[in-house]
């Protein structure tokens, strides 16, 4: 692998809807959405779960459209009157809501009559949005100020973000991880060794994970890198500084996530 390419983009993620926060539904989406941007090679940064609030979603996608990533947001954009997505991202986007030419032919080539006089209002759009394809039911999302704006339901929303994926974002390397075990040590013992290493290795991230069972021979910190840069150079230094300091380490266990 060559230490000089380049990481992959970093994603937020946006879930929206009373029904997780109140324990209707569970969320799914951050799950699916970690392991389909890592299969790309990309990454998660953040992930809100925010309520059908008008003033709070506002708030927050204004926040989050002058941040500069690219962010997916599921939930919210149907026409039922607590469906607040489409105004709110028009609103923090600082452009109108009006009635998308395109949204408006696919809706009604899909409920003939029967697309008013609601069903139409899902076509009503930021200014300037683009389209996302909907392979289920034809009813597109939108993308406005690089925020993909998708379904709640999984079903709609996963197809929906890969399309987006395959076309909009190219498929990067993907990040790599390494660690040792560090046994007998705390990790405050740590600290000063992990700042002396910390930005060293362009790329990399350093990371401190610590183990706590109840059997004291169970307790453990793995210390390591992760990113896309010279990994075998970081694990080298860090075996050095450990070395330095008496500090004793061995390999990672199988499965050390708890």
């Amino acid at each position: 692998m060559s230490h000089t390419a380049q990481p992959g983009r970093r994603f937020g993620l946006i879930v929206i809807g009373d029904e997780i926060l109140v324990g209707h539904r569970s969320d799914k989406h951050l799950p699916a959405f970690r392991d389909m941007l890592s299969a790309c090679g990309h990454g998660l940064a953040w992930c809100w779960i925010l309520p059908d609030d008008p003033d709070l979603l506002t708030r927050q996608l204004t926040d989050s459209m002058a941040a500069g990533l690219p962010v997916f947001c599921c939930g919210g954009i149907g026409a039922t009157p607590d469906d607040h997505t489409r105004a709110c991202a028009a609103a923090a986007a600082g452009v109108a809501l009006e009635r998308h030419a395109q949204a408006l032919t696919l809706i009604e080539d899909r409920f003939g009559a029967e697309a008013y006089p609601y069903r139409v209002l899902m076509a009503d759009l930021p200014a300037g949005a683009q389209l996302i394809p909907n392979p289920v039911n034809q009813i597109p999302g939108f993308m406005i100020r690089e925020h993909w704006f998708l379904p709640g339901f999984p079903r709609m929303a996963w197809p929906m973000a890969q399309w987006v994926l395959e076309t909009q974002y190219p498929a990067a390397v993907p990040p790599r991880e390494a660690a040792l075990m560090v046994q007998g040590a705390p990790e405050s013992r740590l600290i000063p060794l992990m700042r002396a290493l910390d930005g060293t290795f362009p790329g990399l991230k350093h990371f401190s994970l610590p183990h706590i069972g109840d059997d004291p021979q169970d307790r453990y910190v793995l210390l390591g890198f992760r990113g896309v840069g010279d990994l075998e150079a970081a694990l080298a230094a860090l075996r050095d500084a450990l070395d330095a300091e008496g500090i004793a380490y061995g390999p990672p266990p199988g499965d050390a996530r708890d």
